[in-house]
Parts: structure tokens; C-alpha cells; sequence
């Protein structure tokens, strides 16, 4: 059976987007062992993400800053996740999500807290968000220099509030968010 485990990244941040990756291992399920990617090294993230690229079905949803502000953080991250699973090239008969909520209109779906640590899709997808999302805030990082976002992703560091207080919020720094 293909199941689509779903995972995002990005919540608790500042600046940048909420991504949120599908990921069907398929036949590749067992093959590697996938951690939630907060436990795993960014060599070791980097060397996975790569993997599923080559042998899974994956995709990517993304919710914008100016998104987040119009919607909230939770209702945004459930639309990257439904922009995910829309551009998976095949349907899965079954998907998990990452957390306590399925987002509406999500047939055939469970929400399992801490999926990210149990169920090897889920992890999966957690790599594949956070290798993105990283890959994204480097690159704004070379955009809007004053907020060493290639260190901290944009989460609320103390150089990123300093920065903040300093030369003021982005284009892409989440308006709604109290900083």
C-alpha cells in the first residue's frame, strides 16, 4: 500500500516560509532508517534528502509569510500540507500527518503525535522539509544580509531579534509574529 507520510517545518519562525513535505518510500521503505530531523546531523540530512530524490515519490507545499499573517501559523501549515500532497505525482491510498490535526478535506488520513519519531514515512518527510527550508533561508540569506539567516533559518535567535530591532522586519519576516 502507498502511504504518504506529510511533515512541516518552519512554525516556530520569524522569517521565510512553512514547508511541508509528502514523502511515499515505497519499495525504498526500510532501506534507510529516517529520524525526525531535529535528531539527525545535517551531513546525514543532506545525504537522505538526496536518497529520496533519487528512489521515492516526494514533494514539497509551501505557505508564505504574507500567508501565515492572512491565515495564522496552524491554518497555513495546514495549507502547505495540502499543497504537498496535491503535488505528489501519484495519489497514496493511505496518508499520516505529522501532529494532532488532520486539515480539512484530507481523505484517508491520520494525524499521529511525535509521527515524525514513529512512522518511517513521516520522518522521511521531516528531512525532506527541513533540507529544503534550510536550502531556501540560505538563500535569502544572500538577499537580505543583515539577518544571518544561513545561521539561524530564521527562528527567533537572539542575532536575528538584535538584527530585527536594528534594521527592522523583511519582506519575507512573518508580520503577525510578536517579536
Amino acid at each position: 500500500m502507498m502511504i504518504a507520510g506529510v511533515d512541516e517545518v518552519g512554525l516556530g519562525c520569524l522569517a521565510g516560509p512553512i514547508i511541508s513535505a509528502a514523502v511515499i518510500l515505497g519499495d525504498f521503505k526500510g532501506k534507510v532508517i529516517f529520524k525526525d530531523s531535529k535528531k539527525t546531523s545535517e551531513r546525514n540530512r543532506h545525504l537522505q534528502y538526496n536518497l529520496i530524490k533519487q528512489h521515492c515519490y516526494y514533494s514539497i507545499g509551501v505557505a508564505t509569510p504574507h500567508e501565515i499573517d492572512e491565515l495564522n501559523v496552524l491554518n497555513a501549515s495546514h495549507l502547505a500540507m495540502k499543497r504537498a500532497l496535491k503535488n505528489l505525482p501519484v495519489f497514496p491510498k493511505k496518508i499520516l500527518i505529522d501532529g494532532s490535526h488532520v486539515p480539512k478535506g484530507i481523505q484517508n488520513a491520520d494525524s499521529v503525535i511525535k509521527g515524525d519519531s514513529l512512522i518511517q514515512e513521516i520522518s522521511a518527510a521531516s528531512v525532506f522539509a527541513k533540507v529544503f527550508r534550510d536550502s531556501l533561508m540560505q538563500i535569502y540569506s544572500e538577499k537580505y544580509k543583515f539577518y544571518s539567516f544561513q545561521n539561524n533559518k530564521g527562528y527567533p535567535t537572539p542575532e536575528h531579534k538584535n538584527a530585527i530591532s536594528r534594521y527592522g522586519l523583511s519582506e519575507i519576516h512573518r508580520k503577525s509574529f510578536k517579536i
